[in-house]
């Protein structure tokens, strides 16, 4: 009986064996590890282990309902940091005109302060405490304070509920991919790029909001304008601000999220991870061949705090926070890949708001150029703009499950040098057609090269570290937009010079996303 096991379990190795050299290499990799990204960058080896085998267990599970269910929750917070950030742009001339305030890009700045502090704040929460937390009340948080914006007495209060609200917003960017990557099989990773399509879902709800509303139920001058007749910009809070509740509560009713097995394992706590996938693998009728005996053989993982030590002292412990900053860059190929990821996003920081933040006041003088001056024309054309970046991340997410693209790194490329072909064209539009044309195509292209830099970010961190990494390369994207409103304010957005800036900040994008050691092309993350 002994033999025979032998000889059958000696059939099931040869039968395996088989198996895998009949796979492509990119298939090999991405089914059984062997070129995970960062595997040749290993720092604690135990814990590289247990993440190889996780990535096995994922991959065995395959994509199921769950993950179609993460697909939309998750894009929920892309699409609400994209609608908090436009509307306070969309609302500022009126809010402008009604409270004659003395520094006219102040919710500009109100916006990315809120947005850089929930950045961090959410993005060390996530290494430290958990994803969990973040995922089910950031929305919450924004919700309250959207809604409250629109009761605001006086500038500087409207100031202070816009950055409660990015606040609570703000932490999304930085989980959002980071919760859909750590739970989905390797072989759709390409998904994640595709998810930035609900960014672009976010800002057509912001400009179908001011076309319902700004247009109808708004004041013409400073003279004349009081709250009676410039109610349009609260309401576009208030029913704003209603949405993203109802997205909230979405997300705690359709799923109840537990933390992903990678944070799980980055923990030391192997029981829970493989309690988690085992109840996906129950609940959908996969296989799940992963075992603690398994995951306890790979050795123990390097602890670096004490046990028993209470979440808040880890949150707002030094230590905690350097330890994850010091885990980016842990080899000299991963600090390079840190710089240059936190690099880009600086750029696109300041490149973004300068034209699309600045767009509508920008797009006004075009429309009047053209003899299309009145506000329906300027926010119908805003609308149909932000309908066309819808579509960059699907063609992205295509694009990078592509060999003939270069994949991640190849995509960024084609899509920062194609904006910036069509900004440097956009300044020689002569008609109102031509005006409605470029800017899709910008937005379009644009949303291509921005759809998966914020995929790639997280493909390339090590779990352990990946909301700390996450959360500084959004930080350093909110800073740049805080420059940018200070440069709106010294500055003339009526002009084409932000958009000649813009299109050299792309140029050095694209040298930047050649220059990147990683390519998550048919590898895995960690």
């Amino acid at each position: 009986m002994d033999s025979a096991a032998s000889a059958g379990s000696a059939k099931s190795a040869v039968d395996k064996n088989k198996s895998q050299r009949d796979l492509s290499p990119a298939e090999r990799s991405i089914q059984h590890g062997d070129t995970d990204i960062l595997q040749g960058e290993k720092v604690d080896e135990a814990l590289a282990a247990k993440m190889m085998l996780i990535n096995d267990t994922i991959d065995e599970i395959g994509f199921t309902a769950h993950h179609w269910k993460l697909f939309c929750l998750n894009g929920f917070g892309y699409a609400v940091d994209s609608l908090i950030l436009l509307i306070q742009s969309i609302i500022s001339t009126q809010a402008r005109l009604e409270f004659q305030p003395s520094y006219a890009t102040g919710l500009t700045i109100a916006v990315y302060v809120g947005m850089l502090v929930g950045a961090i704040f959410w993005g060390f929460s996530a290494d430290i405490i958990g994803r969990r937390f973040a995922f089910n009340f950031s929305l919450f948080v924004s919700s309250v304070f959207t809604i409250v914006a629109g009761a605001s007495p006086s500038w500087v209060t409207l100031g202070l509920f816009v950055c409660l609200s990015a606040f609570g917003a703000g932490g999304n960017l930085v989980l959002d991919t980071t919760v859909f990557l750590e739970y989905l099989p390797s072989r759709e990773q390409w998904l994640l790029t595709l998810m930035a399509a609900w960014w672009g879902l976010g800002q057509l709800i912001a400009g179908l909001f001011a076309w319902a509303f700004i247009p109808n139920y708004s004041c013409s001058d400073a003279a004349t304008c009081t709250r009676a007749n410039n109610q349009g910009w609260r309401y576009v809070w208030y029913t704003s601000g209603a949405l993203v509740f109802l997205l909230s509560i979405l997300r705690i009713t359709i799923i109840r999220l537990e933390e992903t097995p990678k944070f799980l394992i980055s923990e030391g706590q192997d029981e829970k991870a493989v309690r988690v996938l085992q109840n996906i693998a129950n609940k959908y009728d996969r296989p799940c061949s992963l075992t603690i005996e398994r995951l306890q053989a790979c050795g123990q993982i390097v602890q670096r705090r004490k046990a028993g030590s209470s979440w808040l002292t880890r949150l707002i412990s030094p230590s905690e926070v350097f330890f994850h900053l010091r885990g980016l860059f842990a080899t000299r190929k991963m600090g390079l890949s840190t710089t240059l990821v936190w690099f880009s996003w600086l750029l696109i920081g300041l490149a973004y708001p300068l034209y699309n933040v600045f767009l509508p006041s920008y797009l006004a003088t075009r429309g009047a150029n053209f003899g299309e001056d009145s506000p329906y024309i300027t926010w119908r054309n805003y609308a149909i703009n932000n309908t066309c970046g819808i579509f960059g991340p699907v063609l992205a997410g295509f694009m990078c499950r592509s060999p003939w693209f270069w994949g991640r790194r190849g995509t960024m490329i084609i899509g920062a040098v194609v904006t910036m072909i069509f900004f440097f064209c956009y300044t020689q539009v002569r008609t109102a057609s031509q005006n409605v044309g470029f800017t899709c195509a910008i937005s379009f292209c644009l949303n291509v090269y921005y759809g998966t830099l914020y995929a790639y970010t997280p493909e390339v961190f090590p779990s352990a570290h990946r909301g700390t990494g996450n959360g500084v390369a959004i930080g350093l994207n909110r800073i740049m937009g805080i420059v940018s409103a200070v440069v709106g304010q010294a500055a003339d957005t009526n002009t084409p010079v932000p958009i000649y800036i813009c299109a050299a900040l792309y140029i050095v994008m694209a040298i930047v996303a050649a220059a990147f050691p990683f390519e998550p092309y048919g590898r895995r993350s960690s």
